[in-house]
């Protein structure tokens, strides 16, 4: 996909990986639809901003109304919030799956036809490399990836007649105060060697859907990836906090 003189819409552009993406978007020459549910929080120079929340479905209706020239739809936008499947809040559980799983599918229903009309197109959902393994005190949300993982590779498949191309983006530790703040709530600082920075993994999403490739990763997603092929892991973060 040629990405100068294309129309994107990005979910979840207020801060973090999102706000770097909608950046890096209007500098490769793509007209962009900034997204957030506060848009006041939005700051992306050259976009026209929208408010939108993913787990609304009237929100994501006016949205699709409103941008009908979109040929890119970026999926950003979901809660990030620390619990444990087995004796974490189930209302946090419950609220990850509605966000990463159902905001999710409730955009791609909402601009595949848009999309269609539009000759086809593309759908980057960016979802973590933790779809792959679990994560020890975050079980919740590596779960709630794999579903977002399965649900990209389901719409692959259906959006394919219409000449949608389909990729995910799954990046590891996004240096972004989103995942920061998360973290410390949890008690866990992470080192910033660790850590990639947002603009750092725009660009190397961006590239890679340039590329036409369906899975774009940094180097531990490709690692989590190939370890599908052996016994089941996890990626314990209080170990990298103590590193």
């Amino acid at each position: 996909m040629n990405l100068n003189g294309a129309t994107a819409l990005v979910t979840g552009t207020s801060r973090g990986l999102g706000r770097s993406l909608a950046l890096e978007l209007v500098r490769r020459g793509a007209t962009v639809y900034a997204t957030a549910r506060q848009p006041d929080d939005v700051d992306v120079p050259g976009s026209t901003v929208l408010r939108l929340d993913i787990t609304d479905k009237r929100s994501v209706a006016e949205a699709a109304a409103v941008a009908t020239d979109v040929d890119l739809l970026v999926n950003n936008a979901a809660l990030t919030a620390i619990a444990n499947l087995v004796d974490g809040d189930l209302d946090v559980i419950r609220k990850l799956m509605d966000s990463h799983f159902f905001g999710t599918l409730a955009m791609v229903r909402a601009f595949a036809p848009v999309l269609a009309r539009n000759g086809g197109g593309a759908i980057l959902n960016v979802l973590s490399s933790t779809a792959w393994t679990s994560v020890h005190g975050n079980s919740a949300l590596a779960a709630a990836k794999s579903a977002e993982w399965g649900l990209t590779n389901g719409v692959r498949v259906e959006l394919a007649p219409q000449g949608t191309h389909v990729a995910a983006f799954l990046p590891t530790l996004v240096g972004s105060d989103t995942l920061t703040d998360a973290l410390r709530s949890a008690g866990l600082v992470l080192p910033d060697d660790v850590m990639t920075d947002p603009a750092e993994l725009a660009a190397l999403a961006l590239d890679g859907l340039e590329a036409d490739e369906l899975e774009i990763v940094d180097p531990l997603g490709a690692e989590a990836k190939a370890s599908l092929s052996g016994p089941p892991r996890a990626l314990d973060l209080a170990s990298l906090a103590r590193s």
